[in-house]
C-alpha cells in the first residue's frame, strides 16, 4: 500500500534513515491515511536515541524525553518524534514508571493500544503491519493489540477511547475487547477528570454518538456518568414517548450537528427526569420542573469534568430553555430570544427538532410545524433587525442622563421599561420616541411629588 506523506515528513524520514535509523510514521496518522482521511497530526517512530534526534535537527523541545519523545520543529509546524520502546509498570493505570528503548519495532507497535493505531509506514518498507490492523479494518473491528486486559490494566482511559473510535468509525468491538472493558471498567476511577472530558467530547460530536448506549452496555458511563445510567433505568409511560429517558436521550444525539455544545445540550437536556418523574392513577408518568432539576445537574457534571465556563454556560442554557413554551406571535418571539439570549435561541430550532424526532408519533406533525411557525417568525424579526435586548435600544443609559434623570438604579429600571415597549412595538424603537417617552415619565413623576 502506498501512502503519501507530507513533504516535512519524508524529509524527517530521510534525515534519520541517512543517519543509519530507522524510521516510520506511525499511529493514528497510518490508520487515517489508510482510511482516506487527512490526518491532524504526523508521528513519527525511530530507532534513534532521543539525544541522538536531538543532533540530527536544529529545532527540538525535550516535550517527553524520559520516555523517548522529542518534538522537533519544521517551517513553524511541530512534529512528535518518540524512540522505539517497550514501556515499564503503569502505577497511575495511565502513564508507565518508566521504559525501555528498543531497536525493535514490532516490541514499539505491540505497546500501542488498537490494532488499527499499531501500524507504521515509510517509503521503503511501505506499510507495517504486525498486529493485523488492516484486516480488522476490513472487517470494521476495534480490537486490542495483545491481551485487552493487559492493554486496558495499563492505561484505563484506552476503554473509553475504544468506544470513540468504534463511534468515530462506525466499527463493532471485539469482543474479547468488550468483556475486558466490563471487567475493568472501573479503573477509570482513576483517570482524570480532563482526560474523561477530552474523550466524551469526541465520543459526542462523531459520526455515532448514540454509540454512547455501549459505554453504558461495558459500565464505562457507571464510572465516568452514572446520572446517565439512571436515565437509561427510567421509563416513559407517556403518550408523548416510546422510550426510556436514556434511548430517547441516546435518539435524539444524532438528531443535531456535530457540535459540541449542541451535543453536550441533548446529552442533559432530560438529565433531571428522573429525579422528578411522577405517576398519575392512570399510570402515566409526567417531569414536572425536570429542566431546572436538570440545569443544575448538569452544571454540576460539567464542573465535574473540568468543562470551561463558557461551555457550562451555554449547555445549562440549552437544559433549561429546551421545552420551554414559546408564544407564536412576533411580541412572543422577541421576548423569549431576549429571556434566553441570541446566542442560544437559534440553537433551540435543532434542539427541538431532536427532541420530538426521539418521541413517539403523538401530534410530531403538529409540534414540528409550531417549531417551523416560530422560527419562521424569528428569521422575519432577524430580517427586518428588530430590537432583542438593552444593547439594540435606540437609546442608552448617557441619553438619559444628559436628559436630566440622575445616575443610578433608576437608569437601569428605565431603560428596562423602555426595552418592554419596544419587544412589544419595535416600531417605536427610535431615539426620538424612547426620548419623547422619558420626558412625559419625568414630568408624571414631578407631578405625582408635587402632590
Amino acid at each position: 500500500m502506498q501512502i503519501r506523506l507530507p513533504d516535512k515528513v519524508k524529509r524527517m524520514i530521510e534525515i534519520l534513515t541517512a543517519a543509519g535509523y530507522e524510521a516510520y510514521a506511525v499511529g493514528g496518522c497510518v490508520r487515517d491515511s489508510v482510511l482516506g482521511r487527512t490526518p491532524n497530526d504526523w508521528d513519527i517512530t525511530t530507532s534513534a536515541r532521543p539525544e541522538e534526534t536531538k543532533r540530527l535537527f536544529a529545532r527540538t523541545v525535550d516535550t517527553g524525553i524520559r520516555h523517548g519523545t522529542v518534538t522537533v520543529l519544521m517551517d513553524r509546524e511541530s512534529f512528535e518524534v518518540t524512540t522505539y520502546r517497550i514501556d515499564g509498570v503503569y502505577e497511575d493505570a495511565r502513564h508507565p514508571k518508566d521504559v525501555t528503548f528498543t531497536a525493535s519495532l514490532e516490541e514499539d507497535l505491540r505497546r500501542r493500544d488498537f490494532t488499527i493505531n499499531a501500524m507504521a509506514y515509510n517509503d521503503e518498507s511501505g506499510l507495517v503491519d504486525c498486529f493485523g490492523g488492516m484486516r480488522d479494518i476490513e472487517l470494521g473491528v476495534i480490537r486490542c493489540v495483545g491481551d485487552a486486559k493487559e492493554r486496558f490494566t495499563e492505561d484505563a482511559l484506552r476503554m473509553l477511547r475504544a468506544v470513540r473510535f468504534s463511534a468515530q468509525l462506525g466499527y463493532e468491538i471485539a469482543e474479547e475487547t468488550r468483556a475486558a472493558i466490563r471487567r475493568l471498567a472501573p479503573n477509570l476511577q482513576r483517570i482524570s477528570a480532563e482526560r474523561i472530558q477530552a474523550e466524551l467530547v469526541k465520543l459526542v460530536t462523531s459520526a455515532h454518538p448514540d454509540d454512547l448506549r455501549v459505554a453504558y452496555e461495558t459500565g464505562i458511563t457507571a464510572q465516568i456518568l452514572p446520572e446517565f445510567d439512571l436515565c437509561m433505568r427510567t421509563a416513559q409511560n407517556n403518550p408523548h414517548h416510546c422510550y426510556s429517558v436514556g434511548e430517547h436521550i441516546l435518539h435524539s444525539l444524532p438528531a443535531v450537528p456535530p457540535d459540541k455544545v449542541l451535543r453536550l445540550g441533548m446529552l442533559f437536556h432530560d438529565i433531571g427526569k428522573p429525579q422528578t418523574r411522577t405517576v398519575d392513577e392512570d399510570g402515566i408518568t409526567h417531569n414536572k420542573g425536570h429542566a431546572a432539576v436538570g440545569e443544575k445537574m448538569t452544571r454540576d457534571i460539567l464542573r465535574r469534568l473540568k468543562f470551561d465556563n463558557d461551555t457550562i454556560d451555554k449547555v445549562t442554557k440549552i437544559v433549561r430553555f429546551h421545552d420551554q413554551e414559546i408564544s407564536p406571535t412576533d411580541s412572543g418571539v422577541r421576548r423569549a430570544v431576549n429571556r434566553m439570549g441570541e446566542d442560544i435561541f437559534p440553537l433551540l430550532f435543532y434542539v427541538k427538532r431532536a427532541d420530538v424526532s426521539a418521541q413517539s408519533d403523538y401530534q410530531r406533525e403538529e409540534k414540528l410545524r409550531r417549531i417551523a411557525y416560530i422560527e419562521e417568525l424569528y428569521q422575519g424579526i432577524c430580517r427586518r433587525k428588530e430590537c432583542l435586548g438593552l444593547r439594540d435600544l435606540a437609546v442608552s443609559g448617557s441619553d438619559l442622563i444628559a436628559l436630566g434623570i440622575p445616575a443610578g438604579r433608576q437608569i437601569g429600571i428605565l431603560l428596562k421599561e423602555l426595552l418592554e415597549l419596544v419587544l412589544e412595538e419595535p416600531a417605536r424603537n427610535t431615539r426620538e420616541e424612547l426620548l419623547a417617552v422619558c420626558r412625559m415619565r419625568m414630568r408624571e413623576d414631578a407631578a405625582r411629588s408635587g402632590q
